[in-house]
């Protein structure tokens, strides 16, 4: 049986989507349901395929679509191309997802110099019929021949000044006449004859259709939103219905609810006697649907009982179109309506209170993003922007402060109220203190796991992170870009969830949380088979992880808490020390500070588990860089103490430095040759931990070793754990549980995860590092110099940074495991890198069975979602 290619509206239905595209499924579903709307009907999707692979494949078809338009001839009760009561048509596209405004459209498709002249009569009004002919000329000439439109727009322009007119609703018709004919005149100038056959029109429409599929901004736009190439669009031809032939005609757009806060009433607008396109342009001022009630109470009684009928049929909020032509309604288009994400959040959970939809569909109406969009200020949608350069959207969120280059500025003046913007070649955590003061931090180096992006996202900071092209010069207090200088204290706006850096204030919006948004997470919860736990350093972020919903603390990483001003210099101390006695006197210092820390932690996590995970990062880190110890050297007297001192601190550094330090002496390893180090922090674990549990506190410590490669460390690192807390619980007199575990983040750690698990009572895969060993990428190096060209190339469809890649470095996670279950049935395995918060990453977890993903505290609500979507296959 031959491939049909052609559906009659009758013959579709909603679940066609597919084949029909979303326009041409929604016009045949309400056809079908009895709707009043206007005859037509569907050139396939799978057309749209075959005009791409086979040469003149409308000429196949030709036969087919002039069948279709002697069927809708019969419906309309008009003839195509006739000389007396025509018929017109729309021919529009419409792919399966709504792309607005990408691909193209032609209306009044059908007129020529006789067919104007009938429209004219079968109207009875001249006026209208040449200003439909004049709007025919131009949007086909623009759409299906190329014609610079510039062109049409100066000859109307002048069309309104030789009337004497200030809108082209009022130009009249002789002056119409002259513009028709100006127009043919324009087109032959660009090398066309304008075709006057209607069939020919409707031929070259359809190809025009079919091409708009592949234009650059469509192409752009599939790929920002992550449209699939292969769906391809559908032609919709439709009879034309017009509201501008008198008052008693009009036309509008309307939601069955309000597309902004979500509130169950009717949303939209529209003109007496107008097109579509005068709504949509602003040449005239609609007004609010309500006003229809007036002019037009049948048609308003009638349009709400539709509007309300589309809504509980497709049970969802629907944006609808629809003209009114002499006082007959008619439905032009019906889709689920595009919201605000609180608007998403609210009709969501109004419509499962109604019982209009259950709790699985109500948890698959918000998106992700959504969420995420609801967590963080961002800029009013109704502002315009213009962006000076464009990095990456590193920690969502927008920012308006005066640009600050110095971190202790920064911290000072932030600290004191000011709106400030860190503006650094890239961070390191000496940076914390004024990254937590300001608003926002931009660099222009990092990627989107570098230190910047990975501290801003856990204080909640928006970050515009990789802006490679930016020049910052120090001495002038400047930077530089695309030929504009940002001068000190000028005021900029990051957008860090799309990575726009803009000049000038921007007017932002709070976030928007309330009932409906706790309840949605909670359905989302019921929903998940995941838990989402969280990402935090401090008592703050335990607390704020735990009323955003986590469900216990996947890593806290005890690095970050020597960074505070006061224990730099005991860390530095500890470092430089050149024997062991000299270490441990500092690391005793270390040890008060880290067993307060864990206290305000455990508290915080009461009743849930609190991952902690022992000392990562190689020691050199800890100490200022060479050359500002060298600069500091040249300033100081040579012969006097603080020199001595600033020599000693310069060797060591020198001693520590390493070619490569991600490969380096860092993790494990430093526990393995300085396991003082190691048992310091497991002493402030257990004393913290059984101190609170004496207070009659349930208290869920677990102990998780970094970068272990080897069955040998895994080993000695649980032993050394064990005998400390085994000491430590003994003289406490409590009973305590606790769980030692490893990161997987080395590819030999995947695939001797068997091994680990004999010492391992938990896996965690660290997919930051896991993801560098894997691809053998220097994370920063690979998001400022090539990921991003990689990206645009097709070699990944996503940095793998920011989503996991699921052939290789999620191969290695399920080799870990499986083996790690083969040896360990009940071995608990979860996530704590960035992916922990990225939709697409937690869904591969859940297809791995992982019992958690941890992500920072502010991904958390976002992590719970997308949980709940994974868990019903919303995201695969």
């Amino acid at each position: 049986m031959p491939t049909k290619y052609i559906y009659d509206f009758c013959e579709g239905s909603a679940e066609m989507r597919n084949l029909l595209g979303g326009k041409g499924a929604n016009l045949a579903e309400m056809s079908k349901i009895g709707l009043p709307v206007p005859p037509g009907f569907i050139i396939t999707t799978e057309a749209c395929h075959k005009y791409w692979e086979e040469k003149d494949f409308i000429t196949s078809i030709w036969e087919d679509v002039k069948s279709a338009v002697a069927r809708v001839e019969k419906q309309a009760g008009k003839k195509f191309g006739a000389s007396e009561n025509p018929l017109l048509v729309s021919v529009r596209s419409g792919a399966p997802v709504s792309m607005p405004g990408m691909m193209d459209t032609i209306l009044n498709l059908g007129l020529n110099d006789t067919t104007v002249e009938a429209l004219a009569k079968s109207a009875g009004d001249e006026r209208f019929a040449y200003d439909s002919y004049r709007r025919f000329i131009q949007m086909f000439s623009d759409v299906v021949l190329g014609v610079d439109i510039e062109k049409f727009e100066t000859r109307l322009e002048q069309a309104r000044n030789n009337a004497g007119v200030a809108a082209d609703y009022q130009i009249p018709a002789e002056e119409l006449k002259k513009l028709v004919a100006d127009y043919k005149e324009i087109v032959k100038a660009a090398g066309y004859e304008f075709p006057t056959d209607p069939w020919k029109q409707l031929r070259l429409a359809i190809d025009a259709v079919f091409r708009s599929w592949n234009t650059p901004r469509a192409i752009t736009y599939r790929k920002i939103n992550k449209i699939p190439e292969e769906y391809g669009t559908a032609v919709n031809i439709v009879t034309m219905v017009f509201g501008n032939l008198g008052d008693d005609c009009g036309t509008g757009v309307c939601f069955s609810r309000s597309p902004s806060t979500g509130e169950n009433k009717l949303f939209g607008e529209y003109l007496i006697n107008a097109q579509g396109e005068d709504v949509v342009a602003g040449i005239r001022t609609p007004v609010p649907i309500e006003a229809l009630a007036k002019d037009m109470p049948d048609v308003y009684d009638q349009f709400c009982k539709i509007a309300k009928g589309l809504e509980k049929h497709y049970r969802d909020a629907q944006d609808i179109e629809f003209t009114v032509e002499r006082g007959k309604l008619y439905i032009l288009q019906t889709r689920n309506g595009k919201r605000t994400a609180a608007a998403a959040v609210r009709c969501a959970i109004e419509m499962l209170h109604e019982g209009l939809i259950d709790e699985k569909t109500a948890v698959t109406r918000v998106s992700p993003e959504q969420i995420e969009q609801l967590l963080h200020k961002q800029i009013d949608p109704k502002a315009k922007r213009s962006v000076l350069i464009k990095g990456l959207p590193a920690s969502p969120g927008a920012a308006v402060g005066k640009v600050v280059f110095d971190a202790d500025e920064a911290a000072e003046r932030g600290n004191k109220g000011e709106a400030i913007v860190l503006v650094r070649p890239e961070t390191t955590p000496d940076d914390i203190h004024g990254l937590f003061a300001s608003q926002g931090v931009l660099t222009c180096h990092g990627g989107m796991t570098s230190h910047a992006a990975v501290v801003a996202r856990g204080l909640g900071k928006p970050c515009v992170s990789g802006v490679e092209a930016i020049k910052i010069n120090t001495e002038t207090q400047t930077f530089t870009v695309n030929g504009t200088t940002v001068k000190k204290d000028d005021y900029i706006t990051l957008d860090g969830s799309n990575g726009d850096v803009i000049i000038g204030k921007m007017q932002l919006i709070d976030p928007q949380l309330d009932g409906n948004f706790k309840e949605l997470l909670e359905a989302a919860d019921r929903q998940a088979k995941m838990q989402v736990w969280a990402n935090a350093d401090t008592p703050e972020d335990a607390k704020r992880a735990r009323a955003f919903g986590a469900k216990g603390i996947g890593l806290c990483r005890t690095e970050h808490m020597f960074m505070a001003a006061d224990r730099i210099p005991v860390m530095e101390a500890m470092v430089v020390a050149s024997t062991t006695d000299e270490r441990k006197k500092q690391l005793a210092k270390l040890e008060q500070m880290q067993e307060k820390d864990f206290t305000g932690i455990f508290d915080a996590m009461e009743g849930l588990p609190v991952t902690v995970r022992l000392l990562d990062p190689p020691l050199h880190e800890f100490l200022p860089k060479i050359p500002e110890l060298e600069k500091a050297l040249s300033e100081t007297k040579s012969d006097s103490a603080e020199a001595k001192e600033i020599t000693k601190i310069i060797t060591r550094a020198r001693e520590l430095h390493e070619q490569n330090p991600m490969l380096g002496f860092r993790g494990c390893r430093l526990g393995m040759i300085y396991p003082e180090i190691y048992e310091m922090q497991a002493r402030a674990i257990f004393n913290a931990a059984c101190k609170l549990t004496k207070q009659g506190k349930h208290i869920m410590p677990e102990v998780m070793i970094p970068l272990v490669g080897t069955q040998y460390e895994m080993k000695a690192m649980r032993d050394l754990v064990d005998a400390i807390a085994k000491e430590i619980i003994e003289t406490s007199g409590v009973t305590l549980h606790y769980l030692v575990g490893t990161m997987i983040e080395l590819p030999r750690a995947a695939m001797v995860a068997d091994q680990l698990a004999k010492y391992a009572e938990f896996f965690s895969c660290g997919t930051n590092d896991l993801t560098q060993t894997t691809f053998g990428y220097s994370r920063d190096d690979a998001e400022g110099k090539f990921l991003g060209q990689y990206v645009e190339k097709g070699v990944f469809k996503e940095n793998p940074f920011a989503e996991l890649d699921r052939d290789g470095v999620g191969g290695l996670m399920e080799i870990a495991a499986h083996k790690g279950r083969s040896v360990r049935p009940d071995i608990r395995i979860g996530i704590c890198g960035e992916h922990g918060g990225n939709p697409s990453s937690i869904a591969f977890c859940n297809k791995l069975n992982f019992t958690y993903v941890s992500c920072s505290p502010f991904r958390v609500p976002v992590a719970r979602l997308a949980a709940a979507l994974s868990a019903l296959g919303e995201i695969k």
